[in-house]
C-alpha cells in the first residue's frame, strides 16, 4: 500500500527584500515569468509528483495569495484531493506564527486529520522544477527523521546559505550551519557545499516531536532551519537529499537542477533573464512538467504596425496574451498579460507586470515594472539612475524597480 503523504507549504513570509513588489501581498503571490504566481512552481511540483494533498500556510498580506490559490488550485473533491490555504488558526493562543516551526505547531489538526505516514514542508518561494517523489523514496529507504533536500554551490559561495556539513558516507548530516566562514566541502567534491533548499520530508513521528519539543523552549526562534533541523542533526535522524539526482522529466541539460531563491530584488530581475535566452537556463517550455497557473480568457498577444521604424516586434523576449506591441521594440524582456507599448517606446531588459502601459517615445531599461504602472509619453526609466534613484526604488545591481499603479513622472 502507498504511503500517505501530507505536503505543507510555508507561505507566510513578508518578503522585505522584494520591496516595493511586496508592499501589498505576500512574497509567494508576487507575479512572476509573465503568467505566473512564484506560488504555482511549488504546487506545480508536488501536483505533477501526484501529492495532491496540500495545505498552505499563509500569514502576511495574503489577500491576493489565497485568492489565486482558492481560483486556480482546484482538485477533484471525489478523491479527496485539495489545496487549500490556512492562515493563523491561534489554535494555541492569541498569536500570530512566530517561524515556520510555530507555524506547524498551530496546524497539528491539520497533521491529524489526515494521520499521514510522511510530511513533505516546503518553501513557496523559490523558483525550480523538482520531483518530490524521488525524495520521499530516499526518505523512506533511509529510515531517517527528516531528509532535506541540498543544492550543491562552490565552497566559496558558503558564507551565503544555510550550509548542509555531512559525514564521510555523504548522506547523514553532521552538521547544519547558517552562513559559515569556515565551511567544509563534501567529501566527494572538496570545493563544493550543500547548500539548503528549504525543502525536507519528514516522518510524522519525528516531526511532530521535534515541533513539540521546540514550542517548549522559550528561547527558539521557532524556525525549521534554524531550530528544527539542528535537533534532529543532533539526534542522528537527518539525511541530505542530492538534487543534482533528482530527475524531471522532459529536463535538458542545460536546465537540469536550476533553483533559484529569488529573495531579492536583483535575483528575482536575474531569474526572469534566465527565461528568455535561445536555450533557456530554465525552460518554461517543459510540456512533460508543467508549470500551472490560472489561464483568464486574454486574446492572443498582438503586434501591429509596420510602417518604417514604427514596426511592433519583440526579439529574444517572451509575451504573455492579451499583450499589445504597437509600433514599439521589446528586447530582452519578460511582458505580462494585458501590457501595452505604444509605437516608438523601447523596451530593452524589463520585467512588465500585467497591465503596464508604456506610451509613445518612452525609454524603458533593466527595470521591472508592477502591476498597471503607467509610463507616459517620453519618459524615461533606466536611462539615468541617479534621477531614478530620487524618485524609484533602485537595486544594487541598477535595476529600476516601481511599485504596483504608479504613475512615472515624465
Amino acid at each position: 500500500m502507498a504511503a500517505k503523504v501530507l505536503a505543507i507549504v510555508l507561505a507566510g513570509g513578508e518578503g522585505k527584500r522584494l520591496m516595493p513588489l511586496t508592499a501589498d501581498r505576500a512574497k509567494p503571490a508576487v507575479p512572476f515569468g509573465g503568467m505566473y504566481r512564484m506560488v504555482d512552481f511549488v504546487l506545480s511540483n508536488l501536483a505533477n509528483a501526484g501529492y495532491l494533498k496540500i495545505v498552505v500556510l499563509t500569514q502576511y498580506k495574503s489577500h491576493s495569495l489565497d485568492r489565486h490559490i482558492t481560483k486556480t488550485w482546484r482538485m477533484s473533491t471525489l478523491l479527496g484531493n485539495y489545496v487549500t490555504p490556512v492562515p493563523a488558526q491561534q489554535r494555541r493562543g492569541p498569536w500570530w506564527f512566530a517561524g515556520s516551526a510555530d507555524a506547524i505547531y498551530q496546524s497539528f489538526n491539520l497533521i491529524n486529520d489526515e494521520q499521514p505516514d510522511y510530511v513533505i514542508v516546503f518553501g513557496a518561494d523559490h523558483i525550480y522544477r523538482m520531483d518530490p517523489r524521488q525524495m520521499v523514496e530516499e526518505h523512506i529507504a533511509s529510515g531517517a527523521g527528516v531528509t532535506v533536500a541540498g543544492i550543491r554551490q562552490p565552497l566559496s559561495t558558503a558564507d551565503q546559505f544555510g550550509v548542509i556539513e555531512v559525514g564521510e558516507d555523504g548522506r547523514r548530516i553532521r552538521a547544519f550551519r547558517e552562513k559559515p566562514t569556515d565551511a567544509v566541502g563534501l567529501p566527494d567534491a572538496p570545493d563544493q557545499i550543500y547548500a539548503s533548499m528549504g525543502n525536507y520530508v519528514f516522518t510524522t513521528k519525528a516531526l511532530c516531536e521535534a515541533v513539540e519539543r521546540d514550542a517548549e523552549d522559550k528561547s527558539s526562534k521557532h524556525d525549521m532551519g534554524g531550530s528544527i533541523i539542528p535537533m534532529l542533526v543532533e539526534r542522528g535522524e537527518a539525511n541530505v537529499y542530492d538534487f543534482k539526482d533528482n530527475e524531471v522529466p522532459g529536463s535538458t541539460d542545460r536546465d537540469r537542477g536550476y533553483w533559484r531563491d529569488v529573495g531579492t530584488l536583483d535575483s528575482f530581475y536575474d531569474a526572469h533573464m534566465d527565461l528568455i535566452n535561445v536555450h533557456p537556463v530554465f525552460n518554461l517550455y517543459n510540456f512533460e512538467w508543467p508549470i500551472y497557473t490560472e489561464q483568464p480568457p486574454y486574446p492572443p498577444a498582438k503586434f501591429v504596425h509596420q510602417w518604417g521604424e514604427r514596426v511592433g516586434r519583440a526579439v529574444g523576449s517572451m509575451v504573455s496574451p492579451g499583450a499589445v506591441i504597437s509600433g514599439s521594440l521589446v528586447e530582452n524582456s519578460v511582458v505580462s498579460p494585458k501590457v501595452k507599448v505604444h509605437s516608438w517606446a523601447h523596451v530593452d531588459g524589463a520585467v512588465l507586470m500585467e497591465g503596464v502601459e508604456i506610451g509613445r517615445h518612452a525609454v524603458v531599461r533593466r527595470a521591472i515594472l508592477d502591476k498597471n504602472v503607467y509610463v507616459p509619453e517620453g519618459a524615461e526609466i533606466g536611462v539615468d539612475l541617479e534621477k531614478d534613484r530620487q524618485r524609484y526604488v533602485v537595486s544594487d545591481n541598477g535595476v529600476v524597480v516601481i511599485g504596483k499603479g504608479q504613475r512615472v513622472e515624465p
